[in-house]
């Protein structure tokens, strides 16, 4: 993990100095399952960017997705417990979208991860 929350860190923070994030901002916070959660965030910034594009009400979700519209208040403000990353993907193809998962060699000089984009 690059940056985190370390007493070294902290200390930089004390004194206005910048440090760099790993690009997972729950790593940086040190949670842990990082990498579950940022994936998690980053199909539902997917799911909401859609919900927005194409003006649906909650109410026209929750009957795509097959839940109730309080369950897509809690997506919708990013309240991602109880939601799985598989949960997430059925949801964005109800919505309409592909959902590609690509699996490649990664380069000597980063360590293996997991990202999610959205097109």
């Amino acid at each position: 993990m690059h940056g985190g929350i370390t007493k070294r860190n902290m200390a930089k923070v004390a004194t206005g100095q910048v440090i760099r994030s790993s690009g997972n901002v729950f790593a940086d916070l040190g949670l842990p399952d990082a990498v579950e959660l940022h994936t998690k965030a980053r199909l539902c910034a997917a799911l909401c960017g859609i919900v927005e594009r194409q003006q649906l009400t909650q109410a026209a979700v929750a009957i795509a997705l097959g839940i109730n519209q309080p369950k897509v208040s809690a997506l919708l403000h990013y309240k991602l417990e109880g939601f799985s990353v598989e949960r997430l993907m059925r949801y964005l193809v109800a919505l309409g979208h592909d959902v590609d998962i690509l699996v490649k060699a990664k380069p000597n000089s980063r360590s293996a991860r997991i990202a999610v984009k959205a097109a």
